[in-house]
């Protein structure tokens, strides 16, 4: 418990000590410094409208944004058409595979069955 007070105290005084610099540096400079932060901070009114003009949050895509925007979609759905194309064509070759494997051991089982005896080798 002690550790957490210490370590709040010490916190709590940066703080003031940072708060107490940061007053005594503003009132050393002046109003300049002030002027200085919000011309730097905040723009012209006439640059702020222009900005908002350029492109609002609800105003049309332009023809060049809007033909990537369907090439990057028709290129999402062929890479999915081939992914399932790929995905179909393996599940019917293992399809395939199992019922010439299934094919083959009752091949093999009716030959057994027609020759009557063990010892009888195709």
């Amino acid at each position: 418990m002690t550790w957490r007070q210490v370590f709040l105290l010490s916190g709590f005084s940066a703080l003031v000590l940072l708060s107490m610099l940061q007053e005594g540096t503003a009132q050393a400079v002046g109003d300049e410094a002030s002027e200085d932060a919000k011309q730097k901070i905040f723009m012209q009114e006439s640059d702020a409208l222009s900005f908002l003009k350029r492109r609002g949050r609800r105003s049309p895509k332009s023809q060049d944004e809007a033909n990537a925007e369907n090439r990057q979609k028709l290129r999402a759905d062929e890479l999915r058409r081939e992914y399932h194309e790929e995905q179909r064509n393996e599940s019917e070759n293992f399809v395939e595979e199992q019922n010439d494997d299934r094919r083959e051991s009752e091949a093999v089982g009716v030959q057994h069955s027609t020759c009557g005896r063990e010892d009888c080798h195709f």
